[in-house]
């Protein structure tokens, strides 16, 4: 995974596309937040939020 983060970030650095990086950050945190929602017991408080 770190790996992968740091292609992307070389990406965007060489091809001078700094926006992919915050649209990046948001779909992991997202991906994040939803897998927290599956499978554990914190699902009914991260409903409320949406």
């Amino acid at each position: 995974m770190l790996e992968l983060l740091k292609d992307l970030w070389g990406f965007a650095r060489e091809r001078k596309k700094y926006w992919l990086v915050p649209l990046v950050g948001t779909l992991v945190l997202l991906s994040i937040l939803v897998a927290l929602a599956q499978y554990s017991a914190v699902a009914p408080f991260i409903y409320t939020l949406f």
